[in-house]
């Protein structure tokens, strides 16, 4: 299978390094074309307002025989340079494995699920997968998040990813031994509580971290209930975003001809 594999914590990143060795020694073509620094947090951010660049990595921390290349822009940018301007096609996309969750409301703000998006604007199947570490994990288990990617990947021969769609991946940061299971589950809500934290500059004025504590809602057979117990959360995720019921519901109305015919009032007022 051919798969291009990117991330949004860099080329240089242990997880998207442990993955690629992983799909490698299965006898995977892998392509790793990913930002050349941190890029966590930009979404689905493409960059327009600058050239971007590709570079060869030659020395990797881990020895498999895939091309890898940086990329000065996104991880969005880099599912495009690899695409199109390397003209690479793959049988499939995957971002990760990210170093921290994507759950929730989170989705939108991951440049780990945002690659796998621009994936999918592609046509190409794609998955997101992501370590539920933190910072204050003493021992990251990315193996075992590149054991559940072989898993899914071979389920996928069987029963491919329905067009449109891709695969939002969350593995709890723990050996294989002691995850539960799997659970196919639907995007929970994650919000944030005081998200801005005020600090000093060195010059007197003031200067404003973006955060805040993370609340979680443990709906049973959401992402976030499925990684809280220790198991493997895979969540499909579409990119249709209408909501059909608003959407019958504005017609019915009669929401077109209202704004029409306010419309046409004003036109008629400003021609006297």
């Amino acid at each position: 299978m051919k798969i291009l594999l990117t991330n949004d914590d860099g080329v240089y990143s242990i997880g998207i390094q442990t993955l690629a060795k992983s799909l490698t020694e299965a006898g995977h073509n892998v392509l790793l074309v990913a930002p050349d620094r941190e890029r966590s947090g930009c979404g689905h951010a493409m960059t327009m307002d600058r050239p971007v660049h590709l570079r060869n990595v030659n020395r990797l921390f881990l020895s498999a025989d895939f091309t890898a290349k940086a990329c000065d822009g996104t991880p969005t940018d880099c599912v495009i340079m690899a695409i199109d301007a390397m003209g690479f096609e793959p049988d499939m996309v995957i971002s990760g494995i990210n170093q921290g969750p994507n759950l929730g409301d989170d989705l939108t703000y991951s440049g780990t699920v945002c690659a796998a998006m621009e994936g999918v604007i592609f046509g190409y199947p794609s998955i997101a997968v992501s370590l539920v570490s933190s910072s204050k994990d003493k021992e990251l288990h990315n193996e075992t998040a590149a054991e559940i990617v072989m898993a899914l990947l071979d389920w996928t021969k069987q029963s491919p990813i329905p067009e449109g769609i891709l695969y939002n991946v969350n593995v709890p940061n723990v050996p294989i031994s002691e995850i539960k299971g799997v659970l196919v589950t639907r995007k929970g809500v994650r919000r944030y509580v005081d998200k801005i934290r005020t600090v000093k500059t060195p010059n007197g004025g003031e200067a404003y971290w973006i955060g805040g504590n993370i609340e979680d809602d443990m709906s049973d057979g959401t992402d976030v209930w499925a990684v809280a117990n220790n198991y493997v959360s895979v969540t499909p995720v579409h990119m249709e975003m209408t909501n059909f019921e608003t959407h019958r519901e504005c017609k019915k109305a009669g929401l077109e001809a209202y704004i029409e015919t306010k419309i046409n009032n004003n036109s008629a007022e400003h021609e006297k």
